[in-house]
């Protein structure tokens, strides 16, 4: 019987093993070509913030603020939150660093850790990955679009297709507090069909039920009143732009009228882009029956709400962890290791000695090599090199030390040829071209 490890990774933390890398490596590269053609520039901001701000611009009565932040008190007596979320920090370091007063609008993209203490569901751990975009200074329906243009293209880029594109307005300051109304009006007439959750929102913030899982409160949602049929003229007139956007740039998508998200700041569009397919992680609980992989809107208020001017904002975040799941499962990414053309063996303390500086002048040379530098012997090396499958190996003795020069083996055929120690890059190239 195995026995246990005593130490294993928290609930809902994972590691990153060296096949997962790949994936990881190909979504960040490919993020980065992507902003940096679209304009966006990188910001990374810290792991940790002052709990505050994301009891200001999240919301104190989300999910995220109410059961999900890793919060803690410092010894100087500072109440501090590991982020949950990227938005709140940037549109903070905005401010800060005085970005307002430059010509806008103000395109920026991060990556990176995230924390939320929640159960574990399909591709969602309690630390996890985003990618993440935030546009500020600019007020048309034209940056919503290309927002959700982008995260297409990326996802696209990614090998993913039958992409499916939500979309809803939720309106605004003017047009939401009646729309409000009448659904608490509709929802208190069906309390008792509500979950727990849903109960307590339904008095703190009755917009968040339209987003609850809950099978019941979906049959409660199915005939709610809809927030586009209550927008005001500006909210209208900025959401039907945006859809007239998205046909011309061909992108497929459908209206969600019970689209809201689970964020207090959004405003006008919310916008998700899931996957066909579905993915199990190993703790999955509940997983969802489709795998949401990107999603975001507008927030014109949120930074007018962390004690600043008003400026019109949009964004969107993707999970990469999801994003990586489906990747493998669709088989889409396999190990991009660099592959070694030469196998470096070497027998004797001096030798290894001057094998690590011949590696060296290998990678200035961009010839990817491999080595043993822990054993001896050379049948040992050479069978390791063979299992390589490299087609040259270098041996360097005791014997070709003093002489200042280095055997070079063909592995295929085993000719072997003894060439001068200072020469071993130029022939090795030349061997690699023949």
């Amino acid at each position: 019987m195995t026995k246990k490890l005593k130490f294993q990774t928290p609930r809902g933390m994972h590691d990153i093993l060296p096949e997962d890398q790949p994936a990881y490596l190909k979504i960040a590269k490919t993020a980065e070509e992507m902003m940096g053609f679209y304009g966006f520039q990188r910001i990374d901001t810290p792991l940790v913030e002052d709990a505050e701000l994301y009891e200001k611009a999240t919301g104190a009565s989300t999910d995220i603020v109410e059961k999900q932040m890793y919060t803690f008190k410092t010894k100087g007596g500072d109440m501090l939150a590991l982020r949950p979320e990227f938005t709140p920090g940037i549109a903070r370091a905005y401010f800060e660093h005085g970005m307002v007063d430059r010509p806008q609008p103000i395109k920026l993209w991060t990556s990176g850790p995230l924390f939320r203490h929640e159960s574990p569901q399909a591709g969602r751990y309690r630390q996890f990955h985003q990618l993440d975009l935030e546009v500020f200074g600019e007020e048309s329906a034209a940056i919503d679009a290309q927002l959700i243009q982008i995260a297409h293209a990326l996802l696209s880029d990614l090998k993913f297709s039958h992409l499916i594109i939500e979309v809803n307005s939720i309106g605004d300051s003017q047009c939401r507090p009646y729309y409000k109304k009448t659904l608490v009006n509709y929802l208190r007439a069906r309390q008792q069909s509500l979950c727990a959750d849903c109960k307590r929102r339904l008095r703190a913030n009755p917009l968040r039920v339209l987003d609850c899982k809950e099978e019941k409160c979906q049959r409660v949602r199915s005939q709610a009143p809809q927030m586009v049929d209550h927008l005001c003229e500006e909210c209208k007139n900025h959401f039907k732009q945006l859809l007239e956007f998205l046909d011309e740039a061909d992108l497929p998508y459908h209206l969600d009228p019970y689209l809201v998200r689970g964020l207090d700041y959004y405003t006008k569009t919310v916008f998700e882009i899931f996957s066909d397919k579905t993915v199990k992680a190993p703790e999955a609980e509940d997983a969802p029956s489709r795998t949401a992989l990107v999603g975001g809107g507008r927030y014109d208020n949120l930074l007018k709400q962390l004690g600043g001017k008003e400026v019109p904002a949009v964004g969107w975040a993707a999970g990469i962890e999801r994003i990586v799941e489906l990747m493998k499962a669709g088989g889409v990414i396999s190990e991009h290791q660099v592959q070694p053309k030469v196998f470096l063996a070497q027998l004797g303390d001096l030798p290894k000695k001057k094998s690590i500086k011949l590696a060296e002048e290998f990678r200035k040379a961009k010839i990817p090599i491999a080595d043993s530098l822990g054993r001896d012997s050379l049948r040992a090396q050479l069978a390791r090199a063979d299992k390589l499958g490299v087609p040259l190996t270098l041996i360097l003795g005791q014997r070709e030390v003093l002489d200042n020069t280095i055997v070079i083996r063909k592995m295929d055929t085993g000719e072997q040829e003894t060439v001068a120690l200072g020469r071993a890059v130029e022939e090795v190239k030349q061997r690699l071209k023949g």
